[in-house]
C-alpha cells in the first residue's frame, strides 16, 4: 500500500509517498481503507521537530497522521461494534502513533465511530481531532452552561469554528475574534460578537466574560485575563504555548487550564450525532490529493486556513 512517510524531522520535503506492507490488526482493531484525511496544526509541529515528536521519533518508519474516514475491511476478533464494509471516522490512537497517512489503517475500534450517510467522507474526516478538542474543552473542562458569555479565540480556524457551534448548542453567549477579513463567516456559524483582533483592542470591546476558550496562547493569555469576571476560567489548549496559564490566571484571580485531547469512540460519536442533525457543520476551504500532502502541510502552516482542509486519497 502507499504511504506517506516523515523521512526526518524538518521540511515537508520530509514527507515521502512509499510502498509498505498492509498493516496487521490486533484482536480490538479493524483494518480501514482510507477514503479522507484530515490534518491538524500538530502535524506540522511534530513533522517539524516539535509537538509530539518525543513520541514518535523511535519508531521506524514514522507515518503522521490521526484523522481518518473510512470503510472497514477486516475485523479483529474481538471486534463487536463494527462490520466489513461500514463506513466509519475517527481519530486514531492519539496522541500515539496514529499512521493515518496511508491507504490502510489498523485503528482501535473504540476510537472510532459510524459515519452518518447523510454525511461525506469529506466532512466525517475533518470533524475528528478539531472537534473532539471543542467538545471535550467546552464540556469537560470549561463546563460551559446556559448564558456563559464565552469569548473563543481564532473562532474561524479548525478548533474555532467548532467551538463556536457547540458553544451555542451549549447556551453561551459566544464572542469570536478573527480576523476582518472572517466577520461575515464567524457570524454565519453563530457567533453572537465578533471582534476583529487586527484592528481592535480586546480590552476596548469586550468586559466581563465568564470563560475563554484559546486556541493561540501566547500574548493572547494576557490579552484574556483583561476582560474577564472575577472568578472567570481560561482554557489555553496549543502545546508549547500554553505554560503559563496556570501560573497568570491564579495571580490575576482566575483559574487557567490546559488540555490535550485523547481518542474517545464514544465522544466521537457525540460528534456524529450533531453532524447527522445538522447542529454543528463542517466548514472545508480546500481539498489536496494525497500527492499533495505537502502542499497541505504548507496550507496549515500559514496559519490562514479557515475552517479545516482535507486529503482525499
Amino acid at each position: 500500500m502507499k504511504a506517506i512517510v516523515l523521512k526526518d524531522f524538518g521540511g515537508v520535503e520530509n514527507l515521502q509517498i512509499e510502498e509498505i506492507p498492509l498493516p496487521e490488526i490486533a484482536p480490538n482493531e479493524v483494518l480501514v481503507e482510507t477514503k479522507s484525511i484530515s490534518i491538524n496544526p500538530v502535524d506540522i509541529k511534530t513533522r517539524s521537530g516539535r509537538g509530539l515528536t518525543a513520541r514518535l521519533k523511535e519508531f521506524n518508519p514514522i507515518i503522521l497522521g490521526w484523522d481518518i474516514s473510512v470503510v472497514v475491511v477486516e475485523t479483529g476478533s474481538a471486534v463487536t461494534k463494527f462490520s466489513k464494509g461500514d463506513e466509519v471516522f475517527g481519530m486514531v490512537n492519539f496522541p500515539g502513533h496514529g499512521k493515518a497517512y496511508a491507504q490502510f489503517v489498523a485503528a482501535p475500534e473504540n476510537h472510532l465511530a459510524k459515519k452518518p450517510p447523510s454525511v461525506s467522507f469529506e466532512e466525517a474526516a475533518v470533524s475528528t481531532l478539531a472537534a473532539l478538542t471543542a467538545l471535550e474543552g467546552l464540556r469537560d473542562k470549561l463546563n460551559i452552561k446556559q448564558d456563559d458569555k464565552l469569548l473563543i479565540h481564532a473562532a474561524a480556524g479548525g478548533v474555532g469554528h467548532f467551538a463556536v457551534q457547540l458553544a451555542k448548542q451549549m447556551g453561551a453567549w459566544v464572542i469570536g475574534t478573527a480576523s476582518g477579513s472572517n466577520r461575515e463567516f464567524v457570524l454565519g456559524i453563530g457567533a453572537d460578537e465578533f471582534v476583529d483582533y487586527r484592528t481592535e483592542n480586546l480590552a476596548e470591546v469586550v468586559k466581563d466574560v465568564d470563560k475563554v476558550f484559546d486556541s493561540i496562547g501566547g500574548e493572547n493569555i494576557d490579552l484574556s485575563l483583561k476582560v474577564m469576571k472575577p472568578g472567570g476560567l481560561i482554557l489555553c489548549i496549543p502545546s508549547g504555548r500554553n505554560e503559563l496559564v496556570q501560573e497568570k490566571a491564579a495571580a490575576a484571580g482566575f483559574t487557567g487550564m490546559t488540555m490535550m485531547v485523547h481518542s474517545n469512540g464514544l465522544n466521537q460519536e457525540q460528534i456524529a450525532g450533531f453532524l447527522e442533525k445538522k447542529l454543528i457543520k463542517a466548514h472545508i476551504s480546500k481539498r489536496f490529493s494525497f500527492e499533495q500532502m505537502q502542499d497541505a502541510h504548507l496550507q496549515i502552516e500559514s496559519g490562514r486556513t479557515v475552517g479545516k482542509i482535507v486529503i482525499n486519497i
